[in-house]
């Protein structure tokens, strides 16, 4: 038996594999996000450990025979959280995480400094980046800042909890901006840039190479052997990855769960900067991946439900796909923007927006205008990526949203791919981080462990709609630069 542990941004999710590549259940605890000032976003590290054991205590419950036969643990997380810790492992402040743009002035500044970081770092420097949140530290909080001793992502902090070491994966250290991500190291020129030593950076590993054991005191606390290896593991998107069986060039996967990922393997290190797009390590030795990124996808439809006072994200998505395509056309266009965008517009400051409202617009057409806008918003993604240099046909669909049936037809016709769910598709990043605690076990390959799952749905193209949606794209991809000035 393998666990994987995933830290995300609202729930910590645990799942128990076997080597029959049988996801036997998995449990989760929800988290909350504070939001204290407008466009900050933090967590208490301590949050994630306790959801941790309250994960794995239902787990144990649930089958408390495999529990026990874990032989190795993998974590996958949440990437570009800063937890930063005093010289007695001291949490200093509540994290800063991924989704907080207080830092862009802190990305400017060091832009004008490097312009050439991006052929080092993988990436343009974003606000969700690690490396510009302790620039902010420093200028806003210097007396805290003083006592930084290390600074760890948030797997890594309950890694540290469950091992007593501070280490670290490639793949999720690429998201600092501090990585040389070429070289698949600590760039001191990355770390100066930021005003970091190397001395307050976790130890490397390989995703797929053990990263510390599990001490005693918390296997006593969770129910485990003392001394099973702790997998490197991976930021978020590459565990779902490895998870989904995205371990060779071409292949990859679009995420749609709070932010909106596409993800693309390639056979080596190719940034491009000018598409903000991310270049950065994949979990396993030797290969690297091209990634667009959108802060917000499915949450924009959670907001939706909110706002409109919806049962459910279902009860939308329902409505939205009762439209006929006649009234699908007159539906508002939605910029998904309520957190900032990265790929492609790299803007901390630029929000949503309805446009084309109307005496007859109902909670179906914003609904509808909601899913649209996200799938144009991934398009965008996928248009940057291709003028990075990717290439792909057929991309496994993740997170939540996949299990719309109705979304994923339209993610389909909308990027003119193959869109493809999995029984496993709700839980790729943990998935994939059970299957690297079982390469750090040693107890089997890469070829035998990272297969892909078998297909449960495949989602083609569809002429029809993608005729209704050509004319709106190219009014959503209008917007952006009409409404940038403002």
């Amino acid at each position: 038996m393998y666990l994987g542990i995933d830290i995300g941004t609202s729930e910590v999710k645990a799942l128990l594999l076997d080597a029959r590549h049988t996801v036997l259940g998995s449990a989760g605890a929800t988290l909350q996000v504070q939001r204290p000032a407008p466009g900050f976003s933090e967590q208490d590290p301590q949050t994630w450990w306790s959801a941790t054991q309250s994960a794995l205590h239902a787990l144990r419950a649930q089958f408390p025979l495999e529990y026990a036969a874990v032989r190795a643990i993998g974590l996958s997380g949440q990437m570009h959280g800063a937890v930063l810790l005093d010289s007695a492992d001291r949490v200093l402040r509540p994290a800063i995480l991924w989704n907080d743009t207080r830092s862009a002035a802190e990305c400017t500044a060091m832009l004008a400094e490097m312009p050439t970081s991006a052929n080092l770092g993988g990436s343009l420097v974003m606000p969700g980046f690690t490396a510009p949140k302790l620039r902010w530290v420093s200028h806003h909080e210097p007396a805290l800042f003083a006592q930084v001793a290390k600074v760890l992502l948030p797997k890594d902090y309950v890694r540290l909890l469950l091992s007593g070491e501070h280490v670290s994966d490639l793949s999720d250290a690429s998201g600092t901006h501090w990585l040389d991500v070429a070289q698949r190291r600590w760039s001191p020129e990355l770390l100066a840039l930021g005003g970091m030593r190397a001395a307050q950076m976790p130890r490397l590993v390989e995703g797929c190479d053990p990263g510390g054991t599990l001490s005693a005191s918390a296997a006593a606390q969770l129910g485990l052997r003392a001394g099973i290896p702790i997998a490197g593991g991976a930021g978020d998107n590459a565990a779902s990855a490895v998870g989904m069986g995205a371990v060779d060039s071409g292949q990859g996967f679009l995420s749609l769960g709070t932010s909106g990922v596409l993800f693309v393997v390639t056979p080596d290190f190719s940034p491009n900067a000018a598409s903000a797009t991310h270049a950065f390590c994949h979990a396993l030795p030797g290969r690297w991946h091209q990634m667009s990124v959108m802060l917000s996808a499915a949450s924009c439809l959670q907001w939706a439900r909110q706002m409109l006072g919806a049962a459910s994200e279902a009860a939308l998505e329902q409505q939205a796909s009762t439209l006929s395509p006649a009234q699908q056309a007159q539906a508002p266009l939605f910029l998904p923007y309520l957190g900032g965008e990265r790929t492609p517009h790299n803007d901390a400051q630029v929000r949503a927006s309805l446009h084309g409202l109307t005496h007859a617009t109902d909670a179906a057409a914003i609904a509808y205008a909601v899913i649209e806008g996200v799938s144009f918003g991934l398009n965008d993604g996928l248009r940057a990526l291709r003028a990075a240099g990717s290439t792909v046909q057929r991309l496994s669909l993740v997170g939540g949203g996949a299990r719309s049936a109705f979304w994923a037809q339209q993610l389909s016709s909308c990027l003119d791919l193959e869109i493809v769910t999995h029984a496993e598709s709700t839980a790729g990043a943990a998935l994939g981080a059970a299957r690297l605690g079982w390469l750090a076990s040693g107890e089997a390959g890469v070829a035998d462990v990272c297969k892909r799952p078998a297909d449960v749905h495949v989602y083609r193209p569809d002429a029809a709609q993608q005729d209704l949606l050509a004319g709106r794209a190219a009014r959503f991809r209008a917007l952006y630069p009409a409404l940038h000035a403002l």
